[in-house]
């Protein structure tokens, strides 16, 4: 126990000095390139939250390409500022693309921000009506009936149309050389279904 705790103890240690030495080099930074007073104090403030963002994001799972991206932004201005101080760089006659580089940092600090803590969650999809309908039991068919067909009441042909069709299939006859089948003598009578039935039965 007193092993686990030493080792904690120590990453802490760790991590504050290198957090403090972090921020001090930002805010040097931040200073030599015009930003003076409280503003060069925020500077070092915006990366270090950016960077907890975007590990909070990669912690998550979610959308790991913004959250690496922005990770590697923020610790590319931690780093940077780092190497710069490093007597690498005169802060007594910063560059101008390093005054653009800073004025421009609380735009991209925001955009990176804005984008990893507030991006929409994605929706669970609904499921479809297959899916429901494979979840729910089929319903039983219903119970047959015994239910006997009732015949259709017979129909009544006038002799005169009984003759007209014999005529009509007399020339289909003649024509084609086979019978009138049912469906041919209904078209060329325009009668019901029904009864083109029963004058086919008096032919």
């Amino acid at each position: 126990m007193r092993a686990q705790l030493a080792r904690i103890d120590a990453v802490l240690v760790q991590a504050v000095i290198a957090a403090a030495l972090s921020f001090a080099h930002l805010h040097d930074i931040a200073s030599a390139a015009g930003q003076d007073g409280w503003k060069a104090w925020a500077y070092p403030i915006s990366v270090d939250l950016l960077l907890v963002a975007a590990w909070r994001r990669l912690r998550t799972g979610d959308a790991k390409a913004s959250g690496w991206c922005w990770f590697v932004i923020a610790l590319a201005a931690s780093l940077g500022a780092n190497v710069a101080t490093a007597g690498l760089l005169d802060l007594n006659d910063v560059p101008a693309w390093l005054r653009i580089l800073v004025a421009g940092w609380p735009a991209v600090a925001f955009l990176g921000g804005t984008l990893l803590a507030h991006s929409a969650p994605v929706p669970a999809e609904e499921p479809t009506a297959d899916q429901e309908d494979a979840g729910d039991p089929a319903p039983e068919p219903p119970a047959e009936q015994d239910v006997s067909p009732t015949p259709a009441p017979p129909v009544s042909v006038p002799t005169a149309l009984v003759e007209h069709a014999r005529k009509v299939a007399a020339e289909h006859h003649t024509r084609t050389g086979t019978p009138i089948d049912t469906p041919t003598l209904r078209a060329r009578l325009g009668v019901p279904a029904p009864m083109a039935d029963a004058i086919a039965a008096h032919l």
